[in-house]
């Protein structure tokens, strides 16, 4: 019994020798890369968030994203591009506040929005139905684009609102198709919102003259 004690202290003796000199570097390393690739991921928004022009500039493959949405779902360049910043000021991960419990402790977030779009679970799933895309996620550019694109010819076919009536479509996207019916776009607050994507539309459109 002692000489198998003895055996047994040795085997773990050199099983913490072989985690500490090997393994436990291995795992280290593999962490960091983890974090670093994560890191590389999530890409930093333009700097210039209100001229289109700089963040096509800055954004290499954006303008191409864009124009292939407007290609496929007939969304000009520059209403697609005010819906994502008005949605997410250009931000990947983008996601809604969180509820706070008694005023202080951060709980549940507002809905299950993400990404540059926006987009909420539900919403996302209807459209990889819809469109027989998979692979997708929200916090790809061009993926969102898409979405953007998507959504707004449901809306079009759904409710009669013109693809250049920016002020409805946003509304329209806001409240979601339901309750755009249900006349919650009513509110003086989603009416200022969607004024905002309109002017910033607007200010797009001129922008692209002299870039595009």
């Amino acid at each position: 019994m002692a000489l198998l004690s003895k055996k047994s202290s040795s085997l773990s003796t050199k099983k913490k020798i072989w985690w500490v000199v090997v393994w436990r570097p291995v795992m280290m390393g593999l962490t960091l890369a983890g974090v670093v690739a994560l890191g590389s991921c999530t890409a930093n928004p333009p700097n210039r968030t209100n001229d289109v022009c700089a963040v096509f500039e800055q954004k290499s493959g954006w303008l191409k994203a864009a124009r292939k949405a407007e290609r496929k779902w007939g969304m000009p360049v520059h209403i697609g591009m005010a819906f994502v910043n008005r949605e997410s000021s250009y931000v990947a991960n983008a996601k809604p506040p969180r509820r706070r419990l008694l005023g202080l402790v951060p709980w549940t977030r507002l809905s299950s929005a993400y990404g540059y779009a926006q987009a909420t679970d539900e919403a996302w799933t209807d459209y990889e139905k819809e469109t027989d895309r998979w692979f997708t996620d929200r916090d790809n550019f061009s993926d969102a684009m898409d979405f953007v694109g998507w959504y707004n010819h449901r809306t079009h076919k759904a409710l009669g609102i013109a693809k250049s009536d920016v002020f409805r479509l946003y509304l329209a996207y806001y409240t979601g198709l339901s309750g755009y019916r249900k006349g919650h776009w009513r509110s003086e607050r989603i009416q200022g919102y969607a004024r905002k994507v309109q002017q910033q539309s607007k200010e797009y459109a001129r922008q692209l003259q002299r870039c595009s």
